[in-house]
C-alpha cells in the first residue's frame, strides 16, 4: 500500500468523535426544504467543512429554495463528481434533534443525508492531511432543493457535471453496502380541472361537474400502472368543491408517475395527456401540469464497471458490495446519470427509515465508509 494512502486512512481512523459531532451540528439545524434559513444554515456549516479541507468552495444564491455549493480540488484531468443535498423532508416541529442509543444515531435527516455530507468531508479531509488532495481531480455539488425533486438545480447539476469521468452519490448505504445503480424515473403531476358552478337544486342542469371529470380522469390514469414494466401512476391527493349543493367549478388532484426507461417516461407521461382530454365531460376541461421530474437512473456497463469498483474500496475498508435491488425513490445521481456520466448511488452511512420519525444510521458505517470513498479517490492522483 502507498505511504500517501496509508496516512489517509490512518488520519481518518482517528476522526469518529469528530464525524459524530459534526453530524450532530448538522441534524440539529433543521433544514426542511422550504425552510430556507434552515438550508442556508447547515450549506454554510458544509462550506466551513468543505474549505478546511483544501477545496474552492462556490456558495451559488438559491431562487426559490436554500442556497446551492460547488467545489473543486482544482486538480486537473477527468474528474469524480460527489453529489449532496443539505435539505430534508422535515417542517420544524415534526421531528427534530439528534439523538445516539448505543451504535445508532437517530433524528431528521441522519440517513438522508447528512450523514452522507459527513462521510465526504471527512474522506476530502483525509486526503488532504495526506497530500493527496491537490492531486485528485474531484468535483461536486451540494444542494438545497433535492427532496423537491431538484427542480432549481437540476441544470446547474448537469452543466457542472460535464467533463466528469464518474459521479459518486453519498445517499443512504444500504443494506449489507450494496451500491444503487438503478433508479426510478419519477414526474410529479398537478391535474386541475374547471367547469361551471351552479346551484345543484335549481340550477342544475347549468352547471359542469369538475369533480366528476377529475373522478373519470383518476380512474383513467390509475389503470396506466404497469408493475411488471415498472410502471406505477398513483393519485395520492385529491380536492376539490365548495359545497354539497354547489356543483363544483373546481377540482384537482397530485399524480406520482414513476417508470424504469426514458421510453417508459415518455410513453405513460403522453397517457396521461390524453386522458385529461378523454375523460373531460361536455363544458369541463382537465390542465395537466408538470410540477416536477427527475429522469431514471439506468445501469449501463460502465456503471456497473464503476459499481464493481467502488465495491472494491469498499471490502478493502472492512464494507460489503454488490449491487442493490432497483430503487423505487429518485436522487441527483439520476440526473447525472441521464447528462451521460457514470453514476452510482448510496455510498452513504448504513442506516434505514429515512423519510420517516424512524430514521437512523448506524454510526459504526461513518468511518469505513468514508475510508471506502478515500480509496476510491486516492486512486486517481496524478
Amino acid at each position: 500500500m502507498d505511504r500517501p494512502l496509508e496516512k489517509a486512512v490512518w488520519w481518518l481512523s482517528l476522526q469518529r468523535p469528530s464525524m459524530e459531532a459534526l453530524l450532530r451540528r448538522l441534524v440539529d439545524r433543521n433544514s426542511f426544504t422550504r425552510n430556507l434559513a434552515g438550508v442556508n444554515a447547515v450549506a454554510a456549516m458544509v462550506a466551513d467543512e468543505l474549505r478546511a479541507s483544501g477545496v474552492v468552495v462556490e456558495r451559488i444564491p438559491g431562487k426559490a429554495f436554500g442556497d446551492h455549493l460547488f467545489f473543486s480540488s482544482g486538480a486537473e484531468g477527468p474528474f469524480t463528481f460527489l453529489i449532496g443535498h443539505s435539505d430534508t423532508v422535515f417542517p420544524p416541529g415534526t421531528f427534530e434533534g439528534y439523538r445516539e442509543d448505543g451504535e445508532r444515531a437517530m433524528g431528521p435527516g441522519v440517513l438522508d443525508m447528512k450523514g452522507g455530507l459527513v462521510v465526504e468531508i471527512f474522506a476530502l479531509r483525509a486526503l488532504a492531511e495526506a497530500g493527496l488532495l491537490d492531486r485528485v481531480p474531484v468535483r461536486g455539488i451540494v444542494v438545497g432543493d433535492e427532496e423537491m425533486g431538484s427542480p432549481e438545480s437540476q441544470p446547474l447539476t448537469v452543466e457542472r457535471v460535464r467533463g466528469a469521468a464518474a459521479a459518486l452519490g453519498l445517499e443512504s448505504g444500504r443494506s449489507r453496502d450494496l451500491v444503487v445503480t438503478r433508479r426510478k424515473g419519477i414526474a410529479s403531476l398537478d391535474a386541475r380541472a374547471r367547469g361551471v358552478a351552479a346551484h345543484a337544486g335549481g340550477d342544475h342542469e347549468k352547471g359542469r361537474n369538475a369533480i366528476w371529470s377529475l373522478a373519470r380522469f383518476v380512474d383513467r390514469v390509475q389503470s396506466l400502472t404497469d408493475h411488471g414494466r415498472g410502471v406505477t401512476v398513483s393519485v395520492g391527493r385529491i380536492e376539490g368543491g365548495t359545497a354539497r349543493n354547489t356543483v363544483p367549478a373546481e377540482a384537482r388532484c397530485e399524480v406520482d408517475v414513476r417508470f424504469l426507461t426514458p421510453g417508459d417516461g415518455q410513453e405513460v407521461l403522453a397517457l396521461v395527456d390524453l386522458a385529461a382530454r378523454e375523460a373531460a365531460v361536455e363544458g369541463t376541461r382537465i390542465e395537466v401540469l408538470r410540477a416536477g421530474s427527475r429522469p431514471a437512473l439506468v445501469r449501463t456497463n460502465a456503471s456497473a464497471r464503476l459499481a464493481a469498483e467502488y465495491g472494491q474500496c469498499q471490502r478493502e475498508a472492512g464494507l460489503g458490495a454488490g449491487e442493490a435491488p432497483l430503487s423505487g425513490g429518485g436522487s441527483d445521481a439520476s440526473v447525472t446519470g441521464a447528462a451521460g456520466v457514470p453514476s452510482i448511488d448510496g455510498l452513504g452511512p448504513r442506516g434505514a427509515g429515512f423519510h420517516t420519525h424512524d430514521e437512523f444510521i448506524e454510526l459504526g458505517s461513518l468511518l469505513p465508509k468514508a475510508e471506502a470513498l478515500v480509496r476510491f479517490l486516492a486512486r486517481r492522483a496524478g
